[in-house]
């Protein structure tokens, strides 16, 4: 009898360990933002990016608006952002009063096309917000170059990226400012939860002035702007400590699921994902893309759906959604999405999972 499978495309990696520490954080009646965990989380993730400092907030899409406001971006600014990703960093440009300018992504790593982000540059752009997708970072020294030159903020989102490397230094330490999320299917989680990270102290204090209702740190009840309340609770930060204690174990779970993917996957009508010379990815999501194949994206995926396999789509491009229907022409990241789709890549996969979606995709494709 053939066994029936139900393999899910991400799930979090939970132990005792962070049972322990939320556990402890319990027992010490340390539930919301005050509490140990908090500063131990931000310390232990500032280490492990190699940067100076980071700051805990409550998702991914609020760290975001907290380094546009810690970038100095106003209203009327515009902040370029890549056609292809999630919406929440389109998004987030609009909840500060700016506007986002779309821009193509490259087809050799399907991240931020530098030669296209100069075309897209007027003197209303402030900020430029780079994201390394699936756990691929983006080509860094050219679009550090370009914001150099032009006295332009780069913003690293590393929502997808927690541990990948370009060039040897990790993603959420190279841009002067850098933004991950904790979200249940990410490499490193919170349940729910987000970080910026930066270099300099002051954009810190800033930052943290604006996730507390705008609160005076030196003197309590003094509010100096008006504030947001961003910030995370204590035991989101318990979850957090564990994961970053774990984060060697959890990355090398990934290597060893994409290695099995590219792998198994040769031969076949599809692109496994990108690993530029320079780049240390970290696939997130294990992507394909179909090449030239008689069956649809849509039919592919349903055909995976009876061997008991989970996918997802890529994303659709931000400026096709109705919300900001931008006529300009995106064709890399228009094509991706047509034709990408994500595997499982739980870091809780087993070997015999991942033989079983390689050998339904060889048993579909050929």
């Amino acid at each position: 009898m053939n066994k029936v499978y139900s393999i899910k495309i991400a799930e979090p990696d939970i132990t005792d360990l962070e049972l322990r520490y939320v556990t402890e954080a319990i027992k010490n009646n340390e539930l919301s933002s005050m509490g140990s965990f908090i500063n131990r989380f931000e310390e232990s993730f500032a280490e492990f990016c190699e940067v100076s400092y980071a700051t805990t907030c409550m998702n991914g899409t609020v760290a975001l608006h907290l380094a546009l406001i810690g970038a100095g971006v106003e209203p009327g600014d515009e902040v370029i952002v890549p056609a292809l990703t999630y919406v929440s960093t389109a998004n987030s440009v609009v909840h500060i009063g700016a506007k986002p300018v779309f821009c193509d992504v490259h087809p050799d790593h399907w991240c931020l096309d530098p030669d296209e982000v100069i075309k897209k540059i007027t003197p209303k752009t402030k900020a430029i917000i780079v994201v390394h997708l699936y756990g691929h970072p983006a080509d860094m020294d050219p679009l550090l170059r370009i914001c150099d030159e032009r006295d332009i903020v780069l913003i690293e989102d590393a929502a997808e990226a927690h541990g990948a490397r370009y060039k040897g230094k990790r993603v959420g330490g190279i841009a002067p400012i850098s933004t991950f999320s904790f979200f249940g299917n990410k490499i490193l989680t919170t349940g729910e939860g987000g970080m910026v990270t930066c270099h300099d102290e002051a954009v810190r204090d800033k930052i943290n002035i604006f996730k507390n209702h705008g609160n005076n740190p030196h003197k309590r009840y003094h509010h100096q702007v008006i504030g947001y309340n961003y910030r995370m609770t204590n035991l989101q930060a318990a979850i957090g400590v564990a994961q970053v204690e774990r984060s060697q174990e959890l990355l090398a779970h990934k290597s060893r699921i994409a290695k099995k993917y590219c792998d198994g996957l040769k031969n076949l009508p599809l692109k496994t994902q990108p690993k530029m010379v320079w780049a240390e990815p970290v696939n997130w999501l294990n992507c394909i893309v179909l090449g030239d194949t008689s069956i649809s994206r849509g039919d592919l995926q349903g055909e995976l759906k009876n061997f008991g396999i989970d996918t997802r789509p890529f994303f659709e491009p931000i400026p096709m959604l109705d919300i900001y229907n931008d006529p300009d022409s995106y064709p890399v990241a228009a094509s991706l999405s047509a034709k990408g789709i994500n595997l499982p890549s739980s870091s809780k996969l087993k070997d015999e999972e991942i033989d079983h979606v390689i050998s339904s995709l060889q048993r579909i494709l050929n």
